[in-house]
């Protein structure tokens, strides 16, 4: 595995001895860390019992941890555009796919060239801005999300990513892998054949190169982790598996066919969740080693972190598999989100307002005192940390390709974007979502996509002809 960059940590961005630019009141730094594909419901300090992740648990110990986060609009590119912009992503109006990419879901595009990003607001604003990341999708220099990094590392070699020539692949990690999903693998193989230690692994590298960094940077910084894992492939070193599995002899499901999950046994099926929660406990250990290094410098008292996951990822709860377009339970859509403040305000309380990505960006403006150039769609969460409210949110949509989604605090719909497709649930009586009552209760499913979905995305969704390589 490698990396490719730009720029060297060096000399500040604002020479020592000037005073603060004229719109900014706090020398506060700033790390965000994304870790995707991370559930909710296996993580500690949102319940799980038996899953490890101490390091996140600690930190939530000492922030403010939303209990109804989710992402406006799913996967991916879509809910990192919202994270770095505080702009929606969805309705998905005036899409255009990117040529030549492998993904075709709605929305799945560049930042868009007159939406500011975080990162060139506080370069601006004389912060020292660095992005590392395994997210491969972002490497491209068309989608924008290096825009206003004077630091970014691409660490390559997830998933398919073009990186090694597929001759060099691991033979025997092919020979383990479950015979159904093998062509998914083949270069992810030849991409971690040269692995020889734990740190070969994606998320330590990331975590590792990050720490590197806070020890160069000049104050103050603006931080982005993006740590791909826990997405699949699930691979992680053997010690973490053997915490939630053993004694399997069969082909190993790194990575799921995406749909139905009747091709698996529920042995194998065991054996994928114990993949995935082993892929999200060695995250979280390297997430650990990032943290030290920040208390190791002294950087929790004035720094401002926030952790959040763009969505989930299905494993068998609702006979499905992986991530598709209308599994919108909460295995997918039900996301982490940590807000630790430098003066330890809000920590180990709770808070249920429906926080989502594009908040991310007017949260960290509003904590330091910046004005956005233009008013931003998401919400400014720092007032809540001094008893404040942000503008009511009574229920919440989102979007996944011809998909949507909404909820209020007694019911959870979503359907194809024409309302049709549709399933209703509710929530007081059926938290897991098994007994859909959109034919029982049409009035209701009626009303929700008529006032949450179709309000908020201001009129009819569009709806865009699938060319003929995805169909």
């Amino acid at each position: 595995m490698g990396s490719a960059g730009a720029g060297l940590l060096g000399a500040s961005v604002v020479s020592s001895g000037c005073g603060l630019p004229p719109n900014r009141q706090s020398e506060t730094n700033v790390v965000v860390v994304i870790v995707d594909s991370l559930r909710k419901d296996h993580v500690g300090a949102y319940g799980n019992p038996w899953i490890e992740t101490p390091n996140l648990d600690s930190l939530a110990r000492e922030s403010l941890r939303f209990t109804d986060a989710y992402p406006e609009s799913l996967p991916t590119i879509c809910a990192r555009r919202a994270i770095h912009t505080g702009f929606r992503t969805w309705p998905f109006r005036d899409w255009h796919a990117p040529k030549g990419d492998d993904v075709w879901r709605y929305g799945w595009q560049p930042i868009p060239v007159g939406q500011a990003t975080l990162a060139e607001i506080l370069k601006g604003q004389g912060y020292q801005t660095m992005f590392v990341t395994d997210t491969l999708h972002q490497f491209k220099p068309s989608y924008n999300f290096h825009r206003g990094f004077d630091v970014f590392e691409f660490i390559r070699g997830q998933t398919r990513d073009a990186y090694r020539p597929h001759w060099t692949l691991d033979r025997e990690k092919m020979r383990r892998t479950m015979a159904k999903v093998r062509g998914a693998m083949r270069q992810y193989s030849a991409n971690t054949a040269g692995r020889r230690s734990e740190e070969d692994w994606f998320a330590p590298q990331v975590f590792t190169r990050s720490s590197d960094l806070l020890g160069a940077a000049t104050q103050p910084f603006f931080m982005v982790v993006d740590c791909y894992d826990p997405h699949e492939p699930w691979d992680p070193p053997q010690k973490y598996v053997d915490l939630y599995d053993d004694d399997y002899d069969g082909g190993e499901p790194y990575t799921p066919s995406e749909g139905p999950s009747d091709y698996l046994t529920q042995r194998q099926l065991k054996r994928m969740r114990a993949l995935y929660s082993a892929e999200v406990t060695m995250a979280d250990r390297w997430l650990g080693r990032f943290l030290e290094k920040m208390e190791d410098l002294n950087l929790f008292e004035n720094t401002l972190i926030i952790i959040l996951s763009d969505h989930g990822h299905a494993l068998g709860e609702h006979n499905i598999v992986g991530k598709p377009v209308q599994a919108l339970w909460p295995e997918l859509t039900d996301i982490v989100f940590l807000l630790r403040h430098p003066e330890g305000k809000g920590a180990g309380k709770t808070n249920d307002y429906y926080a989502s990505t594009h908040d991310v960006a007017p949260t960290i403006l509003g904590m330091l005192g910046i004005q956005p150039p233009e008013p931003m769609d998401g919400q400014d969460l720092s007032v809540i940390l001094d008893r404040g409210k942000p503008e009511s949110r009574d229920h919440f949509s989102l979007g996944y390709h011809n998909f949507v989604w909404a909820r209020d605090e007694a019911y959870v719909y979503f359907s194809r974007n024409d309302g049709t497709k549709a399933k209703l649930y509710d929530v007081r009586v059926d938290p897991k979502m098994r007994n859909n009552r959109a034919a029982d209760r049409p009035e209701v499913a009626k009303r929700m996509f008529e006032d949450y979905v179709l309000k908020d995305a201001g009129g009819p969704l569009p709806r865009y002809r699938t060319p003929p390589a995805f169909r």
